[in-house]
């Protein structure tokens, strides 16, 4: 008799803007959100420039003040 393989575990990680856990695998389109709203929704929120990537504020050279 052979024995069966165990099934593989599906990823699942939490959906960026609901928090809901969804499939991280190729058969999800949004991944990593749970669903095209989600998706959409996020990226609304960055397109309102509600999101922001922080910089790092510029170096001033105390010679170049005078």
């Amino acid at each position: 008799m052979q024995q069966e393989k165990p099934a593989s575990k599906i990823k699942q990680v939490a959906c960026p803007s609901c928090k809901i856990l969804s499939d991280f695998t190729p058969k999800n389109p949004y991944r990593p959100f749970c669903s095209e709203r989600c998706k959409l929704m996020d990226l609304g929120e960055w397109a309102s420039e509600s999101y922001k990537i922080p910089e790092k504020p510029a170096s001033i050279d105390v010679d170049d003040l005078n």
